[in-house]
């Protein structure tokens, strides 16, 4: 199940109107049942919108953009959103760039990734694919020739059994390993099927409805987790998964992908774990650590 407030429990339809109905288990089985009766699925993901959000254009200059969301949290400042995106732009995500628009290769890579660096879990995605260039060998493999091919991502047990475990449910409820039926659903609809998936959590559901078919939500990483921290956006004791929702609340959908891959470079090159670059830091301005 999703955590708690995700979404607020409610569905985004294409119009961006609200409803409070949410997916019961009852309708994640007829989802799978009708899947399987039909090979073809409606295209086309519906955009994912602020949480209970109504857009306020203020003016066009982007330094005085804001965004209302629930009437109670106001969008991030549009030049800090822009300045990470003009900074870091071009610069791919190594880890999930290369799997865009192809959903169970984000699912799979995303997994092999928790909890690891991009490295190591690139490595094994390499190895996996090698080993095993279809996933329904993965799924038919013995588990211990899945451990050892995906070992550099460490966790080895646990994520060989995550993801035969999940590429099963996915050809058992789709026909087939395909994930592109979900492209048929609302966002919140499709969050929660792959919520359903074993291993998978909010990051994981988030990066492949973001990198899988371009849905504009954020997933929140420990780089991401501890900008957003520093730069005093979040409390210190905020959750990776509470942050999600707080994040999808305060960033325009269209700027969400790249603002995204921005920060986690950032993270990764300026605003590091130990010892930050701070001199080198592009958004020192907005910065509540260099005020402390």
């Amino acid at each position: 199940m999703p955590p708690d407030n995700w979404l607020s429990g409610c569905d985004f339809n294409v119009a961006g109107t609200v409803s409070n109905s949410g997916m019961s288990s009852a309708r994640l089985t007829e989802f799978a049942a009708a899947t399987r009766r039909s090979g073809s699925g409606r295209t086309g993901v519906r955009e994912m919108i602020p949480l209970e959000a109504e857009l306020e254009e203020m003016k066009d200059s982007r330094d005085k953009v804001r965004q209302t969301v629930a009437g109670k949290r106001p969008a991030l400042d549009i030049e800090l959103v822009d300045t990470i995106i003009s900074a870091y732009r071009g610069r791919a995500q190594t880890l999930l760039g290369p799997h865009r628009g192809n959903p169970v290769d984000v699912l799979v890579a995303t997994i092999l990734s928790q909890a690891t660096s991009d490295v190591q879990s690139e490595r094994a995605f390499r190895n996996l694919k090698q080993a095993f260039p279809t996933w329904e060998e993965v799924i038919c493999a013995d588990p211990r020739d899945v451990e050892a091919a995906i070992a550099k991502a460490g966790l080895a047990r646990e994520k060989a059994r995550n993801l035969q475990a999940a590429l099963k449910k996915v050809r058992d409820d789709m026909g087939r390993i395909d994930l592109q039926k979900l492209a048929g659903l609302d966002a919140r609809e499709a969050m929660e099927y792959l919520l359903s998936l074993p291993g998978v959590g909010p990051k994981t559901a988030a990066c492949t409805l973001l990198f899988g078919f371009d849905v504009p939500v954020f997933p929140v990483d420990t780089h991401i987790l501890r900008i957003a921290k520093r730069l005093g956006i979040i409390p210190p004791a905020t959750s990776a998964e509470k942050a999600q929702v707080i994040l999808n609340e305060m960033i325009p959908a269209d700027r969400m992908l790249e603002f995204h891959t921005g920060l986690i470079e950032h993270g990764r090159r300026v605003c590091k774990k130990r010892k930050p670059l701070c001199e080198r830091c592009a958004i020192s301005k907005w910065c509540a650590r260099r005020e402390a």
